[in-house]
């Protein structure tokens, strides 16, 4: 196996898409409670668009192989881990590295995929999932009879929350732009155009407000996200991306951020604001290992028995990784850009 030859995809700083580098390197073998992982699908996230623009809050210095997640066969195991692992079809959260042929993780981090899932399917739902998962039932406790709100209903999370929550028996009004109003719709949200008075548009739809609103946007829009939410609504903000093209410090707008939280959550007016990271508690890596197995086994059994629809905008070889990127940032496609092999 050491003779293998892998392929990866290096960062080398902030570059274009075009400056994304694809390299060739031994295969290592796996160490004591690792396995190595043949790659055979890893997605192209928001986090990723961060981080070539080294805009990610913690992006580890350059240069690095990016890749949020990843699903894969297990080819080979090392000391301490179970042989019978080799072969099954796993998936894991990696934060940076899974743009690459070949992964060594720790085994520990695996979390199975059923059997007759396809990979490229499965991995649309590892961290997309998991975020909407979490956000939906875990911090907004959404219950059925509810109205939510999800902007960019035709993204990676927001696709996966507007079916989450109609699962849930919610009723879910989803902004994106008017090419993607057919696609939401067929998801079972109510689309809204994101350049329209979307405050007003909403409040048609929902005069006493809504239950919850998932933003991932930031910025300005944040304070209407906010000034919608119904009496002990809830608003989860999830990401900056209203600052995604700016210059300057990846941290100053995340600071502004938390700050408005907590001075929102301060105010007696019955609301809750949080920020949502898929990462907390991950010092307790026993607990944390747990829980993704637990929260991401809920959403696998769901696309597993059909009633989760994948949404795959394009397939896209690791080689040609520059016209995944570029495709994924491009604003057009609707779900997730996936790197296969």
């Amino acid at each position: 196996m050491s003779a293998e030859q892998l392929l990866e995809v290096v960062l080398p700083g902030v570059v274009e898409p075009e400056g994304l580098q694809v390299r060739r390197r031994e295969v290592g073998r796996p160490g004591a409670g690792q396995a190595l992982v043949r790659v055979e699908a890893s997605g192209v996230s928001f986090a990723e668009q961060q981080m070539r623009r080294g805009k990610y809050y913690d992006q580890p210095a350059f240069p690095f192989v990016p890749g949020y997640d990843l699903v894969g066969t297990v080819v080979e195991v090392g000391a301490g881990v179970d042989a019978r692992l080799v072969g099954g079809r796993f998936a894991a959260l990696t934060k940076v590295g899974g743009w690459a042929s070949h992964v060594l993780l720790d085994a520990a981090d695996l979390v199975e995929v059923p059997d007759g899932v396809d990979p490229a399917e499965a991995e649309t739902f590892v961290v997309n999932g998991l975020t909407a998962w979490r956000m939906l039932h875990g911090v907004a406790r959404v219950r059925s009879g509810q109205t939510v709100l999800v902007h960019g209903a035709n993204g990676g999370v927001g696709s996966t929350l507007v079916q989450l929550a109609v699962l849930a028996g919610a009723r879910v009004i989803g902004t994106a732009s008017p090419r993607h109003h057919d696609a939401v719709r067929a998801l079972g949200a109510i689309p809204v155009d994101y350049r329209d008075d979307v405050r007003a548009r909403v409040r048609a739809l929902a005069p006493d407000g809504v239950d919850a609103v998932f933003d991932h946007v930031g910025g300005p829009g944040l304070v209407d996200s906010y000034r919608l939410l119904a009496r002990r609504g809830t608003l989860v903000s999830y990401g900056t991306a209203s600052t995604r093209d700016e210059a300057g410090s990846s941290r100053l707008p995340v600071l502004k951020l938390f700050l408005r939280l907590l001075w929102w959550n301060a105010r007696p007016d019955g609301h809750r604001a949080g920020f949502f990271n898929i990462w907390a508690g991950r010092r307790d890596a026993d607990r944390f290992r747990a829980g993704l197995r637990r929260d991401l086994g809920e959403v696998f059994g769901l696309l597993a028995r059909g009633e989760l629809r994948a949404q795959v905008a394009a397939r896209v070889p690791l080689e040609r990784v520059a016209e995944a990127v570029a495709l994924a940032e491009s604003g057009t496609v609707a779900g997730k850009v996936v790197l296969v092999p």
